[in-house]
């Protein structure tokens, strides 16, 4: 059996560590340093900041006046300000001695609802032009309803995926050695092509007047030949303006009905760059 306390000696009970965390039935207040503490000191100062209460549910008065009156299923439209200002209060109270600063904002919220009640509770007085007055609440009304689908639309926004948050973009290098592809002839570049050598042939006309016949599909057949065993020509060395502009004239005429039936390729490598003519097929 276990000895019995004698009242005129201070009962000890170990703890875990050794050390006596009751005395005469006065259990430690806390620990210092691994050592109990039966008594706070005196001097012992607790800054106001140290407890901080964290409201995560609310945002503000309106989100807290929005969530009184769906919890609570009432017509947002005829808010029983009675009911909701009792309970708005009684909330405010629990954080007014806590945290003033936070507690404010709550508090302008919670006048403005008692100011709209006192106003409900008079007489409705028409308007100059003698129309019915206002709702007192039709304000309160409107700016719960706004506040309600800004905050619908930032729960939708926060569940669309995030970059960096709900997926990741993959970068994959891939190292491959591609053909090089010359850019395709603007017609504008090309028109310049054909002045210059339009411009080539005034130099060295002749003033000699004669009538020739000139055939495209025979012009097209020497372009063909020109170009038959090389790999491509300049544009200007399809030409011979010694020969008159009607023959260039022809020329160029046959080059562009080949280019048409995809016989003839014409290729720049790059802008101002010169102009390539080859052959689109490879002859057996």
């Amino acid at each position: 059996m276990a000895p019995e306390a004698d009242p005129q000696h201070p009962t000890l009970a170990p703890g875990d560590d050794g050390l006596p965390e009751v005395v005469d039935s006065v259990a430690a207040v806390a620990k210092l340093y691994g050592a109990p503490l039966f008594q706070l000191p005196q001097d012992l100062y607790i800054p106001p900041d140290a407890l901080e209460v964290f409201l995560e549910a609310f945002e503000g008065p309106l989100d807290l006046l929005l969530y009184l009156i769906r919890k609570q299923n009432f017509n947002i439209l005829d808010i029983p300000l009675a009911d909701v200002t009792r309970q708005y209060l009684s909330y405010v109270e629990q954080i007014r001695n806590r945290n003033l600063e936070l507690a404010s904002e709550y508090l302008l919220m919670a006048a403005m609802l008692i100011e709209i009640k006192s106003r409900m509770l008079l007489p409705p007085k028409k308007t100059e032009e003698g129309q019915e007055p206002e709702d007192p609440r039709a304000e309160l009304v409107r700016r719960l309803l706004e506040y309600e689908q800004i905050k619908l639309a930032a729960a939708k926004l926060d569940q669309l995926p995030v970059l960096g948050r709900d997926f990741l973009r993959a970068q994959v290098y891939i190292e491959q050695s591609l053909q090089p592809r010359f850019p395709d002839v603007s017609v504008n570049e090309l028109r310049e092509a054909w002045l210059d050598i339009l411009k080539r042939a005034r130099l060295v006309q002749h003033h000699k007047i004669s009538r020739e016949q000139l055939s495209v599909r025979e012009h097209m057949s020497i372009v063909l030949r020109t170009l038959q065993g090389r790999r491509f020509m300049e544009f200007h060395e399809l030409f011979e303006p010694s020969r008159g502009p009607q023959v260039l004239v022809v020329t160029f005429i046959a080059m562009l009905e080949l280019a048409r039936e995809r016989l003839l390729e014409i290729t720049q490598a790059e802008a101002f760059a010169p102009i390539y003519v080859r052959l689109a097929y490879q002859p057996a």
